[in-house]
């Protein structure tokens, strides 16, 4: 029995366009923006990105698309391949380098180095065009002290911190910079807050903004470990987030951004590779529950609000260990350090804290189970694979803690019954108002208080409204000057 099997035969097209991208998302947007822009020319655009099929990526490549959208990694594995359609990369006629300030940072992407000098040796065409793109490209940080008393220390200006950009690059003649950059860095319908607190504070504080202010919010943190325990803690609480970091699988880290351009009241926990390029439709409020540690990452991370002439609201937590990354900030992007402080409804604070003390408690002992759990399924996997039985004492939670655990079990039901009456009462709640307590013979009912009757941003610009419009003080009244008779 003889099979045939036809394979379509697709024209060969030279490879005039790649487009670098430091992460994932940032790349599949570009390519979704690319796509909708050559909808009617018959141009063909492929992705090429980590944590995706290997083998779907290069099917796409036996297209031989004209513009390649990628990350340096999965591109350069290719190439490294030698896939056909990566051969002959002196044809490209446009090599754009988006967040070339991020991309070509010491002990990041060590793959584009070794892309960008066979671009510029082997594969050089001294025809193609380099676009190298930014929010902070002429954005200059002040050395430090002990570096600038060295000798031979230049210090670093716009011009400067370009050429040595350029240099990288390689981009060889005097290139033509166009800076749209405002000299604050951010755009001005941004309003940025702060809320000086401690740092086991701050949790209580998050939780108060996200009851008292719904709407499509971002709460960036500089760590995963930070992420996965906001994420325990908000679930616990009835706030159901989404989460966005490196150790996440891609499909899922799509679906959680598609779903979350989606919805109109919904909370994305991310760490910074969320911070930069991404474009999600009318995100009211960032919030950084840890203070970026470079003026880079705050204006990248502010820039996911208040985009296209809409408003939006940046929100620091400011803790102890976060107030010289602060002041470092302002001071680079020479702004008033002296940003409003967010006004907060103390009355409530009270009731915020207990239920945060519970659900802490529950958190914490729910993780410890995960980790029992893990630890267990691991060391019964190599158990098995050496061929050994396994004592009792070599479970986490074993038969010795057994009285322990129903123990601990029983007290988080109770934890748990009391949380869920907490959450079933209304956060937000005012006394009806009489002349007496208890002049109608009853007492005072507890309503429910207006969630939604007033934004983020419009309860702060009240505040400064009222700070401006202060009385004016009585002045002195001025002595009349004496007459004398002559």
């Amino acid at each position: 029995m003889t099979c045939l099997v036809l394979c379509r035969a697709y024209p060969k097209r030279p490879l005039l366009g790649l487009v670098l991208t430091p992460t994932r998302e940032l790349a599949l947007q570009v390519k979704q923006h690319i796509d909708a822009v050559a909808r009617f020319t018959g141009i063909k655009t492929a992705i090429l990105v980590g944590g995706m099929s290997t083998q779907k990526q290069q099917r796409m490549l036996n297209r031989y698309p004209e513009i390649v959208i990628a990350t340096p990694g999965r591109l350069w594995e290719l190439i490294k391949e030698k896939h056909y359609h990566l051969r002959n990369l002196r044809q490209l006629r446009c090599l754009v380098v988006d967040e070339a300030d991020r991309m070509v940072e010491k002990g990041h992407f060590a793959e584009l180095s070794q892309l960008l000098e066979m671009l510029n040796d082997s594969q050089y065409n001294p025809k193609r065009q380099t676009l190298v793109f930014s929010a902070t490209l002429t954005l200059v940080h002040q050395a430090p002290a002990r570096i600038l008393h060295k000798k031979h220390t230049k210090k670093m200006d716009k011009t400067a911190k370009l050429d040595l950009l350029m240099q990288k690059i390689g981009i060889r003649g005097k290139p033509k910079v166009i800076d749209l950059t405002r000299n604050e860095a951010t755009v001005e319908t941004l309003t940025e807050t702060k809320i000086h607190c401690e740092t086991d504070e701050k949790d209580l504080y998050l939780y108060y903004f996200l009851m008292q202010y719904p709407g499509r919010s971002l709460v960036f943190a500089n760590s995963i470990s930070c992420i996965k325990r906001l994420s325990g803690l908000l679930k616990v609480l009835d706030i159901m987030p989404l989460t966005l970091h490196a150790c996440m699988h891609q499909k899922q880290r799509l679906r959680n951004l598609e779903q979350f351009a989606c919805l109109e009241d919904c909370v994305l926990l991310a760490t910074d590779v969320a911070a930069r390029g991404l474009d999600i439709p009318k995100v009211q409020h960032v919030i950084h529950y840890q203070v970026p540690r470079t003026s880079e990452i705050y204006v990248h991370r502010s820039g996911r609000t208040a985009r296209a002439t809409n408003e939006g609201l940046s929100l620091m937590l400011i803790g102890p260990e976060d107030v010289i990354n602060f002041k470092k900030i302002y001071k680079t992007l020479k702004k008033d350090e002296d940003i409003p402080l967010f006004p907060v409804q103390s009355k409530y604070m009270d009731v915020v804290k207990e239920r945060i003390r519970l659900a802490r408690l529950i958190e914490k002992s729910e993780y410890r189970n995960f980790q029992a759990c893990l630890h267990n399924s691991w060391i019964e996997q190599a158990a098995a694979a050496l061929e050994i039985e396994l004592e009792e004492d070599m479970y986490k939670g074993g038969k010795a803690d057994e009285q322990e655990e129903r123990r601990r079990q029983k007290q988080m039901k109770v934890l748990k019954k009391e949380l869920r009456h907490l959450l079933s009462q209304p956060l937000f709640t005012e006394s009806q108002k009489t002349k007496y307590p208890t002049q109608s013979g009853k007492p005072p009912l507890l309503v429910s208080a207006p969630r939604n009757s007033e934004s983020a941003l419009s309860c702060l610009s009240k505040q400064q409204q009222k700070k401006t419009k202060k009385p004016k003080e009585p002045q002195p009244e001025q002595p009349q000057p004496s007459t004398s008779a002559n």
